[in-house]
């Protein structure tokens, strides 16, 4: 695998020395073992998306399973609603992964952000002692001053009949005067024990694989493998009063009171109706 673009890689690489590059051979001993998840892991200096790149590689047939593509830097880095997604160079963790959970029932393949999340958000928590949240359906939220701000999120996308892509941007060592809106935040700013991304990545990593083997176990069950009671306790959304801006224009509020086994997000409106919303941009009007 190649960055779109490596031309300044080697003038840059360690132009910021609070930021020092992944070491790729470390982390592929650390995660990379017979009869484990993860296949493959592979560290770009810089490029646009690392989830288009995989998605790319995967159709190619050149990539399997359990492969991990990691960037230094990317420059057009997605989010939920196609939203820009940019951070300096070495300030955080962007990588993809390749799943291909094809003994889980296809209807069950939305609970993959999801499952993501938990894994994320307990590898920081065990890795950089920062405490995580959830907000419906995959921003991973943190506190910098008593105020719950986002410091990373996660974007899964189909890659052919078999395969899912999902990326994942964690903001590390951004400062105040770098964060791309005042709502965001970073490891670093909600106080992380560490922030030396070789060892959080290989924390969050290991997390999913974990989830990730549980889920498939036991067939995509969000029941049985823990997973919808584990979203629930960490989901920072259930409980407040939300607004739920849909697709096509539309939105809903009401209090946020589950997470059913589809991985929607269960409204109670005014009306008395419980409405399940399975996608939309949630706006968080009233604090837990």
């Amino acid at each position: 695998m190649t960055p779109r673009d490596a031309s300044d890689a080697n003038s840059s690489r360690w132009s910021d020395l609070e930021r020092p590059p992944l070491n790729p051979d470390a982390l592929r001993r650390g995660l990379v073992r017979a009869g484990g998840l993860w296949t493959g892991v592979e560290v770009v200096q810089r490029t646009g998306s690392t989830n288009s790149d995989l998605v790319a590689l995967a159709a190619a047939g050149k990539a399997a399973e359990g492969t991990v593509l990691v960037a230094e830097e990317q420059t057009s880095g997605r989010g939920r609603l196609d939203r820009q997604w940019t951070a300096p160079a070495r300030s955080g963790l962007f990588f993809s992964v390749l799943l291909e959970p094809g003994d889980v029932p296809v209807a069950r393949w939305g609970w993959l952000p999801l499952l993501t999340g938990v894994a994320v958000a307990t590898g920081l928590s065990r890795a950089a002692g920062v405490d995580t949240a959830l907000k419906w359906p995959n921003d991973l939220l943190v506190t910098v001053g008593g105020e719950e701000r986002k410091a990373g999120g996660i974007l899964a996308e189909r890659a052919g009949d078999d395969a899912v892509i999902v990326g994942v941007g964690i903001n590390v060592t951004l400062r105040e005067d770098e964060l791309p809106v005042p709502q965001a935040a970073s490891l670093a700013l909600a106080g992380a024990v560490t922030t030396d991304r070789d060892p959080l990545l290989r924390a969050v990593l290991r997390s999913l694989e974990h989830w990730y083997d549980k889920w498939r176990a036991a067939g995509g069950d969000p029941l049985e493998s823990g997973l919808q009671e584990t979203y629930a306790a960490g989901c920072s959304t259930l409980g407040r009063v939300v607004r739920a801006e849909l697709p096509g224009g539309r939105s809903i509020t009401g209090e946020a009171v589950a997470i059913d086994g589809d991985g929607r997000l269960v409204l109670a409106t005014e009306d008395g109706v419980q409405e399940p919303v399975g996608a939309g941009d949630i706006v968080h009007l009233r604090p837990a």
